[in-house]
């Protein structure tokens, strides 16, 4: 079969991912958007693009008949799901044959069986793939049932801890940790809550929870002639809530034999259920090296967002792969160009996610218009975000990519660490610092980092000082945030004399919450009367200050507002306020104790109080949701309701007061 016209069922990073490399295969690419993404990247990328329907994903993305309708009026001849939304969806990818397309992805028979982990478990057990301990689900309202597992197990009574997670979909949705047997059954009834809004199905599995594992994935590919190979495998053990945070290639801390053991069941899995296309096997491995235990966890049945790693390290006869490529080759029907004695491992490449979250206050999403972006020329950068555009918590808070290789891992580690120091993001609290800082880590560097460090680990890593930051904020304020020089009287914020040098200006910033003094003069700048540093500016470009204080260059990019200065630095945003410079609206409303606010943007779920109820410290009053995470708020101490403004299914804003607690 041959395609001509290619539809990108997605939105995004990867929607223009997608674009570029069917452009380079010379097809002719249609993207569709809701109306929030009338002017996304991916929008303008595209030679067609179509709306499909408002900004919520169920109204848009989701609808598959919108999609389809979209690929008749353009005339488009196959469909690619990206990853995310309908990509493993069997429903979609059927409706897609069955309208005379072709799907770029797996059958839909081969879906259903591997998207689901129930199904693709029963697959891996008949191909000889080793396998977690699964246990029975408990009967409502009983716990005891936890420890019987239904697999051959040397311990069956281990019980606790235990895994939930949702049977379908994947990306952390719908997975609980849980330790003791009285937070089972609420940890069940909120993963089939989770799993049921993002994936339309809330069937939930048990299972036996490894402490501190590698979850290492397998990238395979197949074709319709039956041949399947690997592409070697990633380390994505570096994780939050189940979240990965980094991803790498090759993985670095497994034995050879360990890599064997990963390599051949994961293409045994794939032949046994005739995989077609690219897919992942995802893999727990335990125990010290040369001594492992791999268990299998999971097959995606679509391209994986940490697919460049495998792009950047593995070749096929000395040349780079291209992994949409490869998959619009294989869905046209042509035979995979190698075989597996072609493929090489060569290097260690890293990426790091970049998503629109706190991730110093609970890794809440966040939402907001990008004032400012600037990503690093010395990396690969898989992006769909520029200054002036807007996040919002109706889809994903992904923003991008930041992809790095090198000869070594330890090189390809450094590299990341530069690049994340080029990357800024201002106007919208991102984890930039946060993957700055894990990069940087002593933890990363030593391959300290398995599955559950970022959660044992909470406060190891933390954001810079604030010490420079302040000093650059203050210089950028006092010349006016142009990064002029000092010498140049335009360029002065006050204080400039004919006949002699300027006169120091007075600015005053809140930092770390301290307002602080800052003395302004021509080459140095005191603060709070006391220290003093020697400043000098080195270079600039519009929006980034770079300034050598006390003999050390330091670059940042600011933004210079009315009521706050705003700064990105080693990656990390710092906002820095104008206490002086506010005026109506300028200062945010102080709140007592007993006002409990909104963390984050988002939807409200569920509301269990009323006005003058009597609530106990830790009480959940209201359910939040974002980007499909629930965030439960809790009475902050034993009183009575006094008001309520939460309503349930009302969008909220950040910090937007939602209940107040009276103290008894």
């Amino acid at each position: 079969m041959t395609i001509a016209t290619l539809l990108v069922a997605n939105r995004g990073e990867i929607a223009s991912r997608i674009i570029a490399s069917a452009r380079r295969r010379g097809l002719r690419t249609v993207a569709v958007y809701s109306d929030a993404d009338r002017g996304a990247p991916h929008v303008r990328a595209a030679d067609v693009a179509v709306r499909i329907g408002p900004t919520p994903a169920a109204e848009s993305y989701l609808r598959i008949e919108a999609l389809l309708d979209a690929a008749r009026r353009t005339g488009a001849d196959a469909v690619h799901p990206g990853y995310g939304f309908l990509s493993e969806r069997a429903a979609f990818a059927r409706a897609v044959v069955d309208a005379g397309l072709t799907f770029v992805g797996p059958s839909a028979d081969v879906m259903e069986q591997m998207g689901r982990k129930d199904l693709a478990r029963e697959v891996a057990v008949a191909a000889g793939v080793p396998v977690v301990p699964r246990f029975e689900l408990p009967a409502t309202g009983g716990t005891a049932a936890a420890g019987r597992a239904t697999d051959e197990d040397p311990e069956p009574a281990a019980g606790f801890p235990v895994l939930v997670k949702a049977a379908a979909g994947g990306g952390g949705k719908g997975m609980r940790v849980v330790r003791e047997p009285e937070h089972l059954e609420a940890a069940i009834a909120a993963a089939r809550r989770e799993a049921a809004a993002a994936f339309g199905d809330d069937t939930i599995l048990l299972e036996r929870y490894v402490e501190h594992g590698r979850h290492v994935e397998v990238q395979v590919l197949g074709d319709s002639q039956g041949s399947v190979v690997h592409l070697y495998e990633r380390d994505c053990s570096s994780q939050r809530r189940h979240q990965k945070v980094l991803e790498e290639a090759p993985a670095p801390t497994i034995s050879p034999a360990a890599r064997t053991v990963l390599l051949d069941s994961a293409v045994s899995l794939a032949r046994q259920v005739g995989y077609q296309n690219a897919g992942t096997v995802e893999f727990l491995v335990a125990g010290e090296p040369g001594a492992e235990d791999v268990y299998f966890l999971e097959m995606n049945t679509r391209l994986q967002v940490e697919h460049p790693v495998t792009e950047s390290v593995v070749t096929v006869a000395g040349e780079p792969l291209d992994l949409v490529d490869l998959q619009l080759r294989v869905a046209a029907g042509e035979p995979l160009p190698f075989t597996q004695d072609d493929v090489r491992c060569q290097g260690h490449a890293i990426e790091a996610r970049v998503y629109a979250e706190d991730a110093f206050g609970g890794f809440l999403p966040q939402a907001g218009v990008a004032s400012y972006v600037r990503w690093s020329p010395r990396a690969r950068v898989d992006e769909a975000l520029s200054t002036g555009a807007e996040v919002s918590t109706a889809y994903d808070p992904m923003l991008g990519k930041v992809i790095v290789r090198g000869p070594t891992r330890e090189a390809a580690r450094r590299a990341l660490v530069d690049a994340l120091d080029d990357t800024a993001i201002l106007g919208l609290t991102t984890n930039l610092g946060f993957l700055r800082a894990l990069a940087a880590s002593d933890a990363f560097r030593d391959n300290q980092v398995d599955t559950a460090w970022l959660d044992t680990h909470p406060d190891e890593l933390r954001p810079p000082d604030s010490s420079v930051v302040a000093v650059i904020g203050a210089w950028a304020l006092a010349h006016g945030g142009t990064g002029t020089r000092a010498e140049d009287p335009f360029g002065t914020g006050d204080g400039w004399r004919l006949a002699g040098p300027s006169a120091p200006v007075m600015v005053e910033l809140v930092v770390d919450g301290d307002p602080l003094v800052f003395q302004v003069g021509s080459g140095t700048v005191r603060v709070g009367g006391e220290r003093e540093h020697r400043v000098a500016p080195v270079a600039h470009e519009e929006g980034v200050h770079r300034l050598e204080i006390d003999g050390l260059v330091h670059e940042a990019a600011v933004m210079v507002g009315p009521h706050q200065v705003e700064l990105s630095h080693l990656g990390h945003t710092f906002v820095l306020q104008r206490p002086d410079a506010f005026g109506p609206g300028g200062r945010r409303v102080s709140v007592g104790d007993g006002v409990v606010t909104a963390p984050m943007p988002g939807t409200v779920l569920r509301v269990d109080v009323e006005p003058g109820e009597l609530v106990g410290a830790g009480q959940v009053l209201v359910v939040l949701e974002a980007m499909k995470m629930e965030l439960s708020l809790k009475a902050p101490f034993d009183g009575t309701v006094a008001t309520v403004s939460a309503t349930a299914g009302r969008q909220v804003a950040l910090g937007a007061a939602l209940f107040e607690v009276e103290a008894t």
